[in-house]
């Protein structure tokens, strides 16, 4: 069982437990917990805390945790219908309506119920993460001096330069911000390069966090398709040429949700392209770190071989780390970075400097090659294991490319089935996928789902989802292909 589906059981079973005890009576002990459920000392904590947020204990360190007292009643709820009015209104004269969608992310964000397989998530599970090298990298970070103080509102210069080398060697510390996060990285990059209104290229399909980032800032996304090379060139300048545009959005190195790398010979036309319409290439590199073992040399990122500054490079460690773990980077040349980090400053400051630190301590650790190095087979693990249990037991999915790194797969339904119907079905069947719809910014071309193959416990827990996901294939395509099979009128 996942240590947050014991957390929540546990936590469960003392709320209904705490009304035995008297205001200020003492619970039993958390060893006493421990034995008597037979859980971890952490997920005990973890339920006390989640009591303690909640109003009905209070925990004091050395003494315990105790029944909390008489809670204030709730005050009377107001009329709020009045926001309904005032909030469609702001956006009255926006020639690009704002909107604030976050159900895209969400479904790659939020924990499934307890005893669902997570196919949907878009992180590594905690047995990919680094917790013990993270945990040791903070408890040295809080040691140094300085280390509470104010950071540069840049960055640390140490941090700054060794993003900088990942890049490559032209790219300096001179160019780089540090931010919190690649998700912020990019709300960064799209209000400094395109006024509200404005036409933003997006790869279709594309990473749904981004389009909801372009949504809420009042732009709109026009889609240019990729095919397992990346983004289609002519059809790029086409988009120029027909929008005017001034942004590009991709993901040359294993793009989401297709896995696609940009190929060497498209690397230079899309430079060349965006160059001659004078836009900018904002480059999301989110998962350069999370290479699978049999993959050969990896590109450059396209800001190593850009002298004129066309490209805003955004970086993130999160990925290969944890989600909570939200340190990145953007790079840029010219007038513009002055623009990021102006934007960067007026909305975060700066970046937590504990954070920025334990960050230093982590990369410079004999722990970081050696997870980054595990990470790498584990991924190629269970991707191969995902990929063979699809063509044995579901040959109807069709799976179009096999990418050698990132965290999940992209599948074609057959002709007619909905990935919605799917979607419903498979969480009946104990199993959570992401439906395709979102990563479109325009009607899809077809039905798809990604199953991520990272965010599972391991091979068998892989073996396992698909096999519900047979069943709700049956379910949901069968119901579909009898639909279309059934003489009008019947």
């Amino acid at each position: 069982m996942q240590e947050s589906s014991s957390v929540v059981e546990l936590a469960n079973r003392l709320r209904g437990e705490v009304d035995r005890y008297s205001p200020g009576g003492k619970l039993p002990s958390s060893r006493a917990l421990v034995e008597r459920f037979r859980v971890s000392p952490v997920t005990v904590s973890r339920a006390l805390a989640q009591l303690a947020a909640e109003g009905l204990v209070v925990t004091r360190p050395g003494a315990g945790a105790f029944r909390a007292g008489p809670r204030t009643p709730l005050v009377a709820q107001g009329d709020t219908s009045w926001q309904e009015v005032a909030l469609s209104a702001d956006g009255a004269a926006d020639l690009v309506p704002r909107t604030v969608d976050a159900s895209g992310v969400v479904v790659c964000l939020a924990a499934p119920p307890p005893g669902v397989i997570e196919f949907s998530g878009g992180y590594p599970h905690p047995t990919l993460q680094p917790e013990k090298a993270m945990a040791a990298a903070l408890s040295r970070a809080g040691r140094r001096p300085g280390a509470w103080g104010r950071p540069p509102l840049d960055g640390l210069p140490e941090l700054r330069s060794w993003f900088a080398r990942g890049i490559g060697d032209t790219v300096t510390a001179a160019d780089v911000l540090i931010s919190a996060g690649g998700q912020s990285a990019l709300t960064t990059a799209l209000r400094a390069l395109a006024p509200p209104g404005a036409p933003v290229l997006v790869e279709s399909p594309t990473y749904p966090g981004m389009l909801a980032i372009a949504r809420a800032a009042g732009l709109r996304p026009v889609p240019v398709p990729v095919d397992a090379d990346g983004v289609k060139p002519a059809l790029l300048a086409d988009a120029f040429r027909a929008t005017g545009a001034r942004v590009f959005v991709c993901q040359p190195l294993f793009q989401n949700p297709t896995g696609a790398v940009l190929s060497a010979e498209r690397r230079p036309e899309v430079l060349r392209i965006a160059r001659a319409a004078g836009a900018f290439v904002v480059e999301d590199d989110f998962v350069r770190r999370l290479v699978h073992e049999d993959s050969g040399p990896l590109p450059r990122p396209l800001a190593a071989d850009d002298p004129d500054g066309v490209v805003v490079h955004v970086a993130s460690l999160t990925k290969a780390t944890s989600p909570s773990f939200r340190v990145g980077a953007l790079a840029a040349r010219g007038p513009v970075l002055e623009r990021l980090r102006a934007i960067q400053v007026v909305d975060t400051f700066f970046v937590s400097r504990p954070l920025q630190e334990a960050t230093l301590e982590l990369v410079g650790s004999p722990a970081w090659p050696r997870h980054l190095r595990t990470l790498s087979a584990e991924l190629r693990g269970r991707r191969d294991a995902m990929t063979a249990g699809l063509r044995l037991h579901l040959p109807e999915l069709a799976l179009p490319h096999i990418p050698s790194g990132g965290y999940h797969l992209w599948l074609r339904l057959p002709e007619g089935a909905d990935e919605t119907a799917l979607h419903s079905a498979a969480l009946r069947a104990g199993v959570a996928l992401t439906p395709g719809r979102a990563y479109f910014s325009a009607e899809p071309p077809a039905a798809h789902v990604r199953l991520s193959f990272a965010a599972v416990a391991g091979t068998a827990e892989i073996t396992e989802g698909l096999r519900r996901l047979r069943t709700a294939c049956d379910e949901a395509l069968g119901a579909a292909e009898t639909v279309r099979h059934t003489p009008p009128g019947l």
